[in-house]
C-alpha cells in the first residue's frame, strides 16, 4: 500500500489505528449514553433488581421501550451491562450499580458523565481559545460542570480524604482533633469542606470560593448539617482574609491564573507552625509518564476547563499534568522552604507545603 508520494505504509498499522479511532467513537457516544442513563435513572432502576428486558426497564422508568432497548445494546457492547441471550435480558453487575449509583460510595463514577457532558457545550469557546490564546473562566460553562464535579471528585476525598490523606501531613491529622482553624480554598459546593468539619468539631472551618453559585450550592448543602463549625465566604485564593493553621486546595491550584499569588496569599495568612495542604491529579515526573489511561483524562480536562480558567485569569496556566517539579517553584516563588509529595493515589498527589 502505498500514499501519493510513494511513502510506504504499513497496512496492519493502519489497521490497528483505526480500530482505535473506532473503540474511541464508541467510548465517546457511550459517554453521552451512560450521561442519560444517569439523568434518566436508568442505572438506578437497574441496581440490585436482577435480570430486565428492555419492556420491564422501561416501564420501571418511564421511558420508551424503543430507546431502552438501544440503550441496553449500547451499555452491553461497552461492557457495562451483561446479557444473557438465553432470556434476552439485561443485568446491571452489584460492583457496577455500587460505582454507578451510589454517591456516598468511593468508587462513584458517575459525576464523570455529567462533566464531559458539560464542558463539550464549551467547544466553539476552546477552538477560539486555541486562536487567540484567550481564556474561559470556570464559571462560564454550563452549570452541570459544577453538579458533575463535585460528583465525581466528591467520591475520592470519601474515600481517602480522613483515612489517607490528612493522616500523611505532618502532625495536622492530631491538631485537627485538638482543634485549629482552617481555609478551605476553591471549596466549590463544599464536599471536602464539609467532610473535615464533621470530622474535626473542635476545628473551625471557612469554605472559600470566587464563584458565587458555587457557594450558595456549599451554604445549601452544609445548612441541613447544623455545623456550627463551617461558614462559607465568596473570595479568591488571593484575596482571601483571616488567619490559619491549615489551608487546602483541594484539585484547583493548577486552575488559578496566579497560582504564585494565590500562595503567597496563603503565606502571609498562615499561623506559626502552618501548613498548606495542595491535593493535586496524579501526573507523571516527565511529560511521557503521562501517556497512560489516567493522564489522557486528565490532560484532555486541562485543554477544556482548567488551562482556560488559568489564561482567564491571569495567565500562569500550570496545566492539570503540572509537575512536582514544576508545583514546587511556584511554592518556592511564593517564600515556601519546604515541599514534598505526602502521599499519592492512582489518581491524585498530595502535597505538604511549609515555610
Amino acid at each position: 500500500m502505498e500514499t501519493t508520494t510513494t511513502t510506504k505504509i504499513d497496512a496492519k498499522k493502519v489497521e490497528a489505528f483505526l480500530g482505535r479511532v473506532v473503540t474511541d467513537l464508541g467510548a465517546a457516544l457511550g459517554i453521552t449514553l451512560s450521561y442519560l442513563g444517569d439523568k434518566i435513572g436508568l442505572y438506578k432502576a437497574m441496581a440490585y433488581a436482577g435480570p430486565l428486558s428492555a419492556a420491564e426497564l422501561a416501564t420501571k422508568t418511564g421511558t420508551n421501550e424503543i430507546y431502552v432497548r438501544e440503550w441496553l445494546i449500547n451499555q452491553a457492547a461497552g461492557g457495562y451491562v451483561d446479557y444473557d441471550p438465553s432470556t434476552g435480558r439485561y443485568n446491571l453487575p452489584d460492583e457496577h450499580a455500587l460505582a454507578l449509583t451510589n454517591e456516598k460510595s468511593p468508587f462513584y463514577v458517575a459525576g464523570g458523565f455529567q462533566v464531559v457532558n458539560a464542558v463539550q457545550r464549551a467547544e466553539d469557546r476552546i477552538l477560539e481559545n486555541f486562536r487567540s490564546g484567550k481564556g474561559m473562566k470556570w464559571g462560564e460553562h454550563h452549570h452541570e460542570l459544577f453538579d458533575g464535579t463535585e460528583r465525581f471528585f466528591k467520591a475520592a476525598y470519601l474515600g481517602n480524604l480522613i483515612e489517607n490523606w490528612l493522616p500523611a501531613v505532618s502532625d495536622i491529622f492530631q491538631r485537627l482533633k485538638d482543634g485549629i482553624s482552617v481555609a478551605d480554598l476553591g471549596c466549590g459546593h463544599g464536599a471536602s469542606t464539609i467532610i473535615m468539619a464533621e470530622h474535626f468539631p473542635k476545628s473551625r472551618f471557612v469554605g472559600f470560593d470566587d464563584h458565587a453559585p458555587s457557594i450558595e450550592a456549599a451554604q445549601h448543602a452544609a445548612a441541613s448539617r447544623n455545623l456550627s463549625n463551617l461558614t462559607f465566604a465568596v473570595s479568591g485564593a488571593q484575596d482571601f482574609v483571616g488567619n490559619y493553621d491549615f489551608i487546602t486546595f483541594f484539585d484547583c491550584l493548577h486552575d488559578m491564573g496566579d497560582p504564585v499569588g494565590a500562595l503567597k496569599n496563603c503565606h502571609d495568612h498562615l499561623n506559626q507552625n502552618g501548613i498548606v495542604m495542595a491535593v493535586e491529579p496524579m501526573a507523571g515526573r516527565k511529560v511521557d509518564e503521562n501517556f497512560n489511561p489516567v493522564g489522557r483524562v486528565y490532560s484532555g480536562a486541562s485543554v477544556l476547563v482548567c488551562t482556560p480558567n488559568a489564561m482567564a485569569t491571569g495567565g500562569y496556566a500550570l496545566g492539570t499534568v503540572a509537575t512536582d517539579e514544576e508545583l514546587n517553584k511556584v511554592a518556592t516563588k511564593a517564600g515556601f522552604t519546604r515541599f514534598r509529595r505526602a502521599t499519592e493515589t492512582p489518581f491524585n498527589r498530595v502535597f505538604e507545603i511549609k515555610v
